[in-house]
């Protein structure tokens, strides 16, 4: 047997159905919020798979951004093995499917069934220091576009008030020292 659990992922719960072997789905599409009470129910439905199978089931699901954390923090605290896909991945089956179905109990099975077809690499947990660094990194590169941005509205400005004017941006301290001195004459 290789069990297999798809996580359908939302902002304040999720979905999940567990699968015993490929084509063998095990009960029903089951729900759990992201609370305390909530991941130990995911626990508890883990635990079932494995106590049925005999084997630590795996567990896939979509990449989300923020929305996934205590999930996988969870999953992480307990030693399970899960798989995070890029949601392109699911989407491209999901259009190949003749059912066209879009919702959390339909993702969460379609992601167990996706685990059967294609070969995964599990999750490498990437630690707070990389995932900073990353979150760092994202946020210099917005203030850098918005800094460009802002100059690039400030020459267009400058060039409908001072048509003539040229090189304010290569010596904006400049600009500004001859401003000053004017006002004190």
């Amino acid at each position: 047997m290789n069990p297999v659990i798809g996580l359908d992922i939302s902002k304040e719960e999720s979905h999940g159905q567990a699968f015993l072997d490929r084509g063998k789905p095990y009960r029903g599409t089951f729900h759990f919020e992201h609370t305390c009470e909530g991941l130990e129910k995911l626990l508890q439905a883990i635990r079932d798979v494995e106590h049925v199978s005999g084997y630590r089931p795996t567990l896939i699901l979509e990449a989300t951004g923020h929305s996934q954390s205590p999930v996988v923090q969870f999953l992480e605290e307990h030693h399970y093995l899960f798989i995070v896909i890029h949601p392109l991945i699911s989407n491209r089956l999901r259009k190949s499917n003749l059912w066209k179905v879009k919702t959390d109990a339909a993702d969460a099975y379609l992601l167990g069934d996706l685990y059967y077809r294609e070969e995964f690499e599990p999750f490498k947990n990437r630690g707070v220091q990389l995932l900073n660094l990353r979150y760092l990194t994202r946020q210099y590169e917005a203030f850098s576009k918005m800094c460009i941005q802002t100059k690039l509205q400030f020459q267009a400005v400058l060039d409908q008030v001072f048509p003539a004017y040229k090189g304010v941006q290569d010596q904006p301290s400049t600009f500004f020292k001859t401003r000053s001195l004017r006002k004190l004459d």
